[in-house]
């Protein structure tokens, strides 16, 4: 215990201990709720304009955006700052292209996940079951990524050991998000946007100060590598059509993750959709280029750093007096408790609502036993899915940003292309959706382990490229969709 840096420690106690009363006023609101089901993993669709653009920028700005993203900027300069403002437009892609059309059609069909809406858009049971799984998957992948920097964080910045860490990281986001449900989890995320917006302009004003200005910066990082200065980076990493390719993958690509999607359901109405679109913009793009400058900037602060994810939580213990650094720290603490909350929330549901609900135990919801049995296999499945990633994550890999990528990409080789066509093409069937997730996702994991490039493009361009083919050639040879489907997607209400 004499190792443990208090002064930085407590102010994060208080932070979690506030995270877990949301959560109990959650579960409060959820006891009284109707609808278990919607309540617990959509919120009773309530969310106004502040919660649902904060939400979206803590979901989808992750310990990648707060460690390894700064650590490859640390490492590669100012083109990856270029890189990682690619980023900024995702919530107006997200709302922009689901948005009016998703929610309206959610509620017309009491879609409460994505795969719901691919449910009742195909009418197979084979879509909804390979995207429970590859949701299962990924996010599992994800939420170990999220895991590690968790712990790795509180670890650096504490003096915890990193078992210790881990356990204290990962417990307190499995118990608010099992307690809570979607709105602890949409409210958490609210609470950690501006906790992660102002530790962000706090860290990125300190280390400039500390460098000596921009210009000095500017200087002592052309003395170190007068490539760190260019769009390009050290050796052309960061080349062209790499920055191409990356408009996909962290660009239009985030419309197909799941966890972007069931926003656009939970939404309360059109003022909250289009405040929301506008206030997550703006938040995001001060998130990203604060978080990559520091980056870059701290290699002129501490150049000789050799754990490059280590950026932040160094440049905040070396800059800043302990409290501000322990208030600080919470905002990468936040950023990836929640994303891997709002991973947590979807993986339970892709279990519970997607497979044992739709396939094992049809109307168990139609009776008090039934109901209860629901509410316990939910709050079970939330738990187990949470403790399972963690247990991984005892022996961390290296550079968390790559594996956060491979889930992105994953999910988005899965979802992107049924959920955009299924809202958009009237020709879409099941045998095209069926045939695009598993070339999507055989062939980005495929060339994954080949190479990282083709065509110095990231691999989600030709994964993409070859499931848009596989959709759009099985679906023109294949039977259409049935006439109700067609009627209740594209028809002014449902069929009776």
């Amino acid at each position: 215990m004499s190792g443990l840096n208090w002064g930085v420690l407590l102010p994060i106690l208080v932070y979690l201990g506030v995270l877990y009363l949301v959560a109990a006023r959650s579960n409060r609101l959820m006891t009284r709720s109707s609808s278990f089901l919607e309540e617990y993993f959509l919120g009773s669709r309530g969310m106004g304009a502040f919660v649902l653009g904060l939400t979206l920028v803590a979901t989808y700005a992750s310990g990648s955006s707060f460690l390894g993203g700064p650590g490859v900027a640390y490492k590669m300069g100012l083109g990856w700052v270029l890189l990682a403002m690619i980023q900024v437009p995702t919530a107006l892609l997200t709302l922009g292209v689901l948005g009016k059309r998703f929610a309206i059609l959610a509620r017309r069909i009491g879609a409460v996940t994505l795969n719901d809406f691919l449910r009742a858009r195909y009418e197979s049971p084979w879509v909804v079951v390979l995207g429970a799984v590859a949701a299962l998957v990924f996010f599992s992948a994800a939420m170990t990524a999220q895991f590690v920097a968790g712990g790795r964080l509180l670890q650096s910045v504490t003096g915890l050991p990193y078992g210790g860490a881990l356990a204290l990281f990962a417990g307190t986001v499995v118990l608010y998000t099992t307690v809570g449900g979607f709105r602890a989890v949409v409210l958490t995320d609210a609470v950690q946007g501006v906790v992660m917006l102002l530790g962000t302009l706090l860290l990125l004003g300190a280390t400039v100060a500390a460098g000596g200005g921009i210009g000095h910066i500017t200087a002592t990082l052309r003395s170190i590598d007068p490539a760190l200065l260019t769009p390009f980076g050290p050796g052309g990493f960061v080349s062209r059509p790499y920055i191409l390719s990356f408009w996909v993958l962290v660009g239009f690509g985030v419309v197909g993750l799941p966890f972007s999607a069931v926003r656009c359901m939970g939404y309360r109405d059109s003022r909250s959709l289009h405040r929301g679109i506008l206030l997550s913009t703006g938040v995001l793009a001060a998130l990203m280029l604060g978080m990559h400058l520091a980056g870059v900037f701290g290699r002129a602060v501490l150049p000789d750093l050799t754990e490059v994810d280590r950026i932040i939580p160094e440049l905040s213990l070396h800059l800043l007096p302990p409290v501000l650094a322990g208030l600080f720290l919470a905002g990468p603490l936040a950023a990836i408790m929640s994303t891997v909350d709002s991973q947590l929330i979807l993986a339970s549901a892709a279990v519970v609502k997607d497979l044992y609900l739709n396939y094992v135990a049809p109307g168990a919801e139609a009776t008090p036993e039934g109901k209860a049995r629901v509410k316990r296999l939910s709050l079970g499945c939330t738990a187990l899915l949470g403790i399972l990633p963690f247990l991984v994550a005892y022996d961390p890999p290296t550079i968390i940003v790559w594996i956060n990528l491979f889930a992105f990409g994953g999910l988005e080789a899965a979802f992107l292309l049924p959920t955009v066509l299924g809202l958009y093409w009237k020709r879409a069937n099941a045998p095209g959706a069926l045939a695009s997730m598993a070339v999507g996702m055989v062939s980005f994991v495929a060339i994954q382990q080949v190479t990282k490039r083709v065509l110095d493009m990231h691999v989600i361009v030709p994964s993409l490229a070859l499931a848009a083919a596989a959709f759009v050639a099985v679906s023109l040879v294949t039977a259409p969709p049935k006439e109700r489907v067609l009627h209740l997607f594209w028809g002014d209400r449902p069929l009776p």
